[in-house]
């Protein structure tokens, strides 16, 4: 990743619960809140502070702390209107690669909210998922089956996280994992913005036989905190145009196939 070094792929559990209260108040908190919100004391915030801003999560300031700018994400319903018709676009390639009766997972991204909708005439679908847009788009149609990971909804985006969730996940075996990120480049590859989203893609990568990776093309050269996993672990991107060529390069050296949406036709890597 450009001018930060690599992030750790894993984070202990209060520091994910930092990430949390501070997305929560908006990007930035003092110490001393931050300390009365998880019932630990300021030095023991002071310390995860210290592992999160060596992994280029958050900045340190007197008496508080903010989120990197890298790391703030709209919440979902926003996201849902940024690049809808290439969003659109790609949901219906993807569509087109899920046969009825298929297993697949599909997690809390924008583009999979329009994979959802864009999977409603298929049948007999097996859906396992953690997102509740997907959850609402699928369930009790055309005898679909559809899996709901349990725990606590986030607020700003419907999502199910944690040991619960996670638990759940390993229960099953999934033919398609569709999987989308907030940025793509040719160093990092694939990277998201949330830890606990991360390590529940790659749970549910583990758990699939074909690993598709969705994403706009406004996600090419973009950097986020959070490496997804090695490049070479993800079978398919589809995306809206075609990446530049440095990514181009990094598909082909990962032997990642290539789906241009918008071309209606797909390019074997």
């Amino acid at each position: 990743m450009s001018g930060m070094s690599q992030p750790p792929l894993h984070g202990n559990h209060r520091e994910r619960e930092i990430l949390e209260e501070l997305r929560l108040a908006g990007g930035a908190s003092r110490i001393q809140f931050l300390a009365e919100r998880l019932g630990v004391s300021e030095e023991t915030i002071r310390r995860n502070i210290r592992s999160l801003e060596a992994s280029g999560l958050v900045t340190k300031v007197h008496g508080g702390v903010h989120i990197k700018d890298s790391m703030i994400e709209p919440p979902l319903h926003l996201r849902m209107n940024e690049n809808a018709e290439a969003k659109r676009m790609i949901a219906a390639s993807v569509a087109a690669m899920i046969e009825d009766g298929d297993t697949l997972f599909l997690d809390v991204g924008s583009t999979t909210a329009f994979i959802a909708v864009a999977l409603q005439k298929h049948q007999k679908l097996f859906v396992v998922t953690n997102a509740l847009s997907v959850a609402h788009a699928l369930a009790t149609r055309n005898g679909n089956r559809v899996f709901f990971a349990g725990g606590e909804l986030r607020g700003h985006d419907g999502g199910a996280f944690g040991m619960e969730a996670a638990n759940f996940l390993r229960r099953f075996n999934i033919r398609h994992a569709v999987l989308s990120v907030g940025a793509i480049n040719a160093t990092s590859g694939f990277m998201l913005h949330d830890l606990e989203e991360a390590e529940y893609s790659r749970e549910a990568a583990s758990r699939a036989e074909n690993c598709i990776i969705v994403a706009d093309s406004a996600k090419f050269g973009r950097s986020a905190p959070i490496i997804l996993n090695e490049p070479s672990s993800f079978d398919t991107l589809v995306t809206d145009d075609a990446p530049p060529a440095d990514i181009s390069a990094m598909l082909e050296r990962n032997e990642i196939e290539l789906v241009i949406a918008n071309r209606q036709r797909m390019e074997r890597r």
